[in-house]
């Protein structure tokens, strides 16, 4: 049975990439990022791809693109900043961003398209948010979806990385869940282990990792190797900004460990002042092709390597994990055959 998907706000396709591995094809992504949607085309070319601001974006032209094909499953992770962790520090509201409201054109789409069933994935923080709880109503009351969702973890499907998200998904054939944890742990040292060292390396996203002052590339040095952090260095290496008591952030220039899972990979994952992303036993930052192994995608993902540093960072970090979209989308499709026989 062929199924169909679309994939909106899809950046460089890590959910379309666990789709295909689950046998879906995607006929259409949405994309705003000019640099994100040529990430996507380099990797999933039969995909037609609208890249535009999605509010921008009229249901005659996406009805045009579909030339009336059924589609299976409507899946997308729209952008909500203001209630990521990161965004919201100690706040107990979350920060003012547009962004926020883009989970309603994730409502507007699944309104004039009707798909089959649908799948949304966010931050934890979007589940107290108003417009979420009215989403949930419009999709379950108006539009007849059984929905289901929650927060679980990538770590428990396959994805080498501990990153909480919450998953939303929907059917109008019939009650549906969220897929429960279903992988073996698998850890840095599984994925990123066996990778030559970067200046022996022939991938040129392999070679892209910061390059820094000798004054930090001899703390990075000091750092104990497999899971160090700023904490072991000597007094003199410290940062004054980090000898406070209760100073947060206490994963910046810390080490990974090869025997468990990285912490998240995020937007600042080529930089080790951001958080925990220095090798573990390397003097060095992880390298880009390393951060998007840690994000599950394959070893031959392609990435515009002529981008500036910090925007692969982004494209990387930003990613939906292919690994867990995989998992995701399996447990629809099983549900799609089991109602469309």
């Amino acid at each position: 049975m062929e199924l169909l998907s679309i994939d909106i706000f899809s950046g460089v396709g890590g959910l379309t990439e666990g789709m295909h591995q689950a046998n879906f094809k995607t006929v259409l992504a949405l994309e705003i990022d000019e640099l994100a949607s040529k990430a996507y085309q380099l990797n999933h070319s039969d995909t037609t791809i609208i890249t535009k601001d999605i509010r921008k974006v009229s249901i005659a032209e996406i009805k045009r693109k579909l030339d009336g094909k059924i589609i299976h499953l409507l899946a997308g992770c729209p952008p909500c900043q203001g209630f990521s962790s990161i965004r919201r520090l100690n706040r107990t509201t979350p920060v003012n961003d547009e962004r926020n409201n883009l989970i309603m054109e994730y409502v507007r789409l699944v309104k004039a398209l009707k798909p089959y069933t649908i799948m949304m994935e966010n931050v934890p923080g979007l589940v107290e948010y108003d417009l979420f709880k009215k989403a949930i109503k419009i999709l379950n009351e108006e539009l007849n979806y059984e929905i289901d969702y929650k927060v679980v973890n990538v770590k428990d499907y396959g994805v080498p990385q501990s990153r909480r998200r919450l998953v939303l998904v929907g059917s109008r054939l019939g009650k549906i869940k969220v897929a429960e944890p279903n992988a073996k742990k698998m850890t840095v040292k599984d994925v990123i282990g066996s990778l030559a060292n970067p200046e022996k390396s022939n991938d040129a996203l392999h070679k892209i990792f910061p390059k820094h002052t000798p004054k930090v590339q001899k703390r990075i040095a000091l750092t104990p190797k497999d899971g160090g952090s700023r904490k072991d260095l000597p007094k003199e290496y410290i940062l004054e900004c980090h000898k406070a008591d209760n100073v947060g952030f206490n994963d910046v220039y810390g080490r990974l460990r090869w025997d468990n899972y990285s912490t998240t990979i995020t937007g600042g994952c080529l930089n080790p002042s951001k958080g925990r992303f220095l090798h573990p036993e390397q003097n060095r930052n992880i390298s880009a092709r390393e951060a998007s192994l840690l994000q599950s995608f394959p070893s031959d993902y392609i990435f515009p390597i002529d981008a500036p540093v910090s925007k692969i960072a982004l494209m990387i970090g930003n990613a939906l994990p292919p690994k867990f979209s995989y998992y995701q989308s399996l447990n629809i499709r099983e549900h799609l055959e089991n109602h469309l026989k």
